[in-house]
C-alpha cells in the first residue's frame, strides 16, 4: 500500500492550463501501472489517463491532444498536464495506483478541476 497526495487543482478559463502532481508515499517501483481518473457531479468515475513503469500511456479519447500523462520516479510524483481545458473537464481528478504483485489498488484524495468564465 501507498499513499497518495494530490495537488494543482482549480479554477482557470476555457482555454487554459493546469498542472496536476501525485506524488507517492511509499515505494514507487511497486506500482504499474499508475494513472489519473476524474469524476464529475452525477457521473461515474472515468479514466483519463495512464502511464505504465515503461513508460507506455493511453489516454481517453476527450482528452487526446490536450492532456500529458507523465512520470517521474526520482521525485516520486505523477503529473498531468491539462491544455486546452474546456468546461466538461470539471470534476473532481484522482491518483490512482496499482501495485504490480497484489494488483490492490490505492486512491488519492481527489483535487477539484473546475473550468469555467
Amino acid at each position: 500500500q501507498v499513499q497518495l497526495v494530490e495537488s494543482g487543482g482549480g479554477l482557470v478559463q476555457p482555454g487554459g492550463s493546469l498542472r496536476l502532481s501525485c506524488v507517492v508515499f511509499g515505494n514507487i517501483f511497486s506500482i504499474d501501472p499508475m494513472g489519473w481518473y476524474r469524476q464529475a457531479p452525477g457521473k461515474e468515475r472515468e479514466l483519463v489517463a495512464r502511464i505504465t513503469s515503461g513508460g507506455s500511456t493511453n489516454y481517453a479519447d476527450s482528452v487526446k491532444g490536450r492532456f500529458t500523462i507523465s512520470r517521474d520516479n526520482a521525485k516520486n510524483t505523477m503529473y498531468l498536464q491539462m491544455n486546452s481545458l474546456k468546461p466538461e473537464d470539471t470534476a473532481v481528478y484522482y491518483c490512482n495506483a496499482q501495485n504490480r504483485f497484489t494488483l490492490y489498488a490505492d486512491w488519492g484524495q481527489g483535487t477539484q478541476v473546475t473550468v469555467s468564465s
